[in-house]
């Protein structure tokens, strides 16, 4: 084998060179509501493919709000956002709405509509690109297939008939997940998705947002408040605190001693309120 040849075997292929870019870059980001002070101030931020990312903070650290930078909702005072290629301070409307419909969102309260069946909340994760008839007359049958095997994924193909509100707490979770699922995804934003939940099912689900962010090379960006569910669940941590990154490096190398920065407590703790 020449040495041309020789460089070419050992050369990165195309999948595996954009697992190595990052889907998401934050860069010195900056964001403040109105004439108040930051909210984030000079956060920098990579997600990549294929990594679950735990996002640490005391509440009022600017956790959501980053969460929010990610889907154009806070406003940019300084600094970069991009998203699948897109910068955030640059969009058209249009451009905007596409980057939301890729962003899958899983919420601490579910955000299900109880009287409306399992598979029927699944299928809503669909509406971005159902088109016109379905929006008036019903969803094909393409994405019932869809939204079933989702359900079956999730453990709960057994359940798409029953109302939402019959099911439990981790349930709904998981529930919530499939209509994450259903939008195909870019990126995962799961904003405290275990705080409802016990320890048991708090696992299971963290468990599964894991496996889904590996096995589909989607990154999810998940935020907790329990620092042993984030070192045990997560490739990587990253922790606020004051609207500031103190923490951010892959979870092998971490520990609570190494976290602590994140919760270091100081007299203007007990007075923050939780407006991030």
């Amino acid at each position: 084998m020449t040495t041309t040849q020789q460089a070419d075997a050992s050369a990165p292929t195309t999948a595996e060179l954009r697992q190595r870019l990052p889907l998401v870059s934050v860069r010195g980001l900056k964001v403040a509501y109105g004439e108040g002070p930051l909210v984030l101030d000079g956060v920098d931020l990579d997600l990549f493919p294929g990594e679950m990312v735990a996002l640490l903070g005391s509440s009022g650290s600017g956790k959501s709000t980053l969460m929010k930078s990610l889907t154009g909702f806070a406003p940019i005072a300084d600094g970069a956002v991009r998203v699948g290629g897109y910068d955030l301070a640059n969009l058209r409307r249009g451009q905007l709405r596409d980057v939301r419909a890729s962003v899958g969102q899983v919420f601490q309260q579910f955000n299900l509509v109880g009287r409306l069946s399992v598979l029927t909340n699944v299928l809503t994760g669909g509406l971005h690109d159902a088109g016109a008839l379905n929006l008036v007359g019903g969803f094909r049958s393409a994405q019932r297939r869809r939204a079933l095997e989702l359900l079956d994924r999730v453990g709960i193909a057994h359940k798409a008939a029953e109302p939402a509100r019959s099911l439990s707490g981790g349930q709904q979770q998981r529930v919530a997940i499939a209509r994450a699922l259903m939008q195909s995804p870019k990126l995962i934003l799961a904003d405290e998705p275990v705080a409802s939940l016990d320890p048991r099912m708090s696992h299971q689900v963290l468990t599964l947002l894991h496996d889904i962010a590996r096995d589909d090379g989607i990154p999810v960006l998940v935020s907790l408040h329990v620092m042993p569910l984030a070192l045990e669940h997560s490739d990587r941590i990253v922790g606020l605190r004051h609207g500031e990154l103190v923490v951010s490096a892959p979870t092998a190398q971490l520990d609570a001693t190494a976290l602590e920065p994140v919760y270091a407590h100081d007299e203007e703790d007990d007075d923050v309120d939780d407006i991030a």
